[in-house]
């Protein structure tokens, strides 16, 4: 199989106390030529962020920005006057486009926030700023792939200005799935929680796998796992 594995142990790190984090592909102080990124997916940092604290306002441009919360609860507020908490089980899509400032903190005075922000290429500069936030159920995800983000905005799915469809599951133990990846396509699989093997390569929290040939991609949980998975151009 033609792949790329990203062991969750071998991605950057940074930790200002208030925050520790985890970078599959280089990020800000972090560089690694040999992981730039994957087709339009440019980012995925794990982040943990400390009761109370969070990211000050600051800008961006030209990126969808996806916040996928894993436990806890995100705050959000941009400068397009929207404010929310994201919690497990939404997915909240922001595009910079034009220009957008925001900041996200830790809803919660007593817990950890921990969560996955992603940020997707878009397929063109100078889009118009927005936001889209929508809550998909465990138990929409659980033992299927549940579309959570398209550039349609199909099966109720978030919209993403890029060719990338956004998968996400919560596979029981013992459970299979298959993807066909079509000719053109490439694959990213991140793990959230647990262990499966997609194609015979085992994985586990934090891992990523690029999976470059076509074909079945076929995933099995050897225990509850809870992953994404995305669908790009090649």
């Amino acid at each position: 199989m033609n792949q790329i594995l990203r062991p969750s142990a071998a991605r950057g790190a940074a930790d200002f106390g208030w925050l520790k984090s985890r970078h599959s592909f280089s990020f800000g102080s972090y560089y690694d030529p040999d992981h730039i990124g994957f087709g339009a997916l440019r980012v995925i940092n794990e982040d943990r962020v400390e009761p109370s604290a969070g990211f000050g306002t600051h800008p961006h441009r030209n990126m969808e920005i996806i916040s996928y919360v894993i436990s806890g609860a995100l705050e959000h507020k941009d400068s397009l006057g929207t404010g929310s908490v994201i919690r497990p089980d939404e997915l909240q899509r922001m595009t910079a486009g034009t220009g957008v400032t925001h900041s996200e903190y830790n809803h919660s005075d007593d817990d950890l926030v921990h969560f996955l922000q992603i940020w997707i290429v878009p397929e063109r500069d100078g889009l118009e700023p927005g936001y889209e936030q929508k809550t998909f159920p465990q138990v929409e995800r659980t033992d299927a792939l549940r579309l959570l983000g398209s550039r349609d905005a199909r099966d109720g799915s978030v919209t993403i200005h890029q060719d990338v469809d956004l998968y996400g599951s919560v596979l029981t133990a013992n459970k299979s799935l298959t993807f066909d990846i079509r000719p053109g396509r490439k694959v990213w699989v991140q793990m959230v929680k647990g262990r499966l093997t997609a194609n015979g390569q085992t994985l586990q929290a934090g891992d990523g796998l690029g999976i470059l040939d076509t074909g079945p991609l076929d995933l099995v949980a050897g225990e509850t796992s809870e992953f994404l998975l995305f669908d790009l151009a090649a």
